[in-house]
């Protein structure tokens, strides 16, 4: 069911800010395959179970052909499913992977973060906080940005505007972060020009 008519005029009594993480899933996708410029596979974490994660993997499938990556499902709908994923990743060849937006992997970084150590597999996220549990990049739109246009959005329909008339925004500015104490750790040295574009870096 589709709750405006679009992101210009979403008409009803209904505006907003629209999270465009799946979005992103093919750019998270580009930047392992600039660090890792040889690769061929990519194992995908994800939960079967969950509507983000569901997304985030259908709106990685075109970008992977375009970049000529072939991609490992590994589904984990629990916790203590993540040990041996990886293990079937491993033995399905994939030598990165995409941490996608679910909630047992967004209550677990440390511990993803860790068995991709473990395994050598240069990762990324969609959550900064996947990086600071010393998981290798994160690419995201800038989670300081929503408020602030929310709060834009509140004040002009307190000053009498009309919801119905107020496009829903999307993010215009993004965060790339990469972790080079995780790079030293699976011995992967980042190329100068993807170590240029990260906005934050961690030493």
């Amino acid at each position: 069911m589709r709750l405006i008519d679009s992101l210009a005029r979403p008409g009803g009594n209904l505006t907003g800010f629209s999270n465009i993480t799946s979005e992103l899933s093919g750019k998270r996708l580009e930047f392992l395959k600039e660090t890792v410029p040889k690769l061929a596979r990519v194992a995908v974490l994800r939960d079967p179970l969950n509507a983000a994660s569901l997304e985030d993997w259908k709106e990685s499938l075109h970008p992977a052909r375009e970049l000529g990556l072939q991609l490992h499902s590994m589904e984990v709908s629990s916790a203590e499913q993540l040990e041996s994923a990886f293990k079937e990743a491993i033995k399905a060849r994939s030598a990165a992977l995409v941490v996608t937006n679910s909630a047992i992997n967004n209550s677990n970084h440390k511990r993803i973060a860790d068995l991709a150590a473990k395994h050598h597999l240069p990762a990324i996220s969609w959550r900064e906080e996947f990086v600071a549990s010393g998981g290798l990049m994160s690419y995201a739109a800038d989670e300081a940005e929503q408020p602030k246009r929310v709060a834009y959005l509140i004040d002009k329909i307190l000053k009498g505007a009309n919801p119905a008339d107020l496009p829903v925004e999307r993010p215009t500015k993004f965060e790339f972060v990469i972790n080079l104490k995780a790079a030293k750790q699976i011995g992967l040295t980042i190329p100068p020009e993807v170590l240029a574009r990260a906005n934050k870096v961690i030493k």
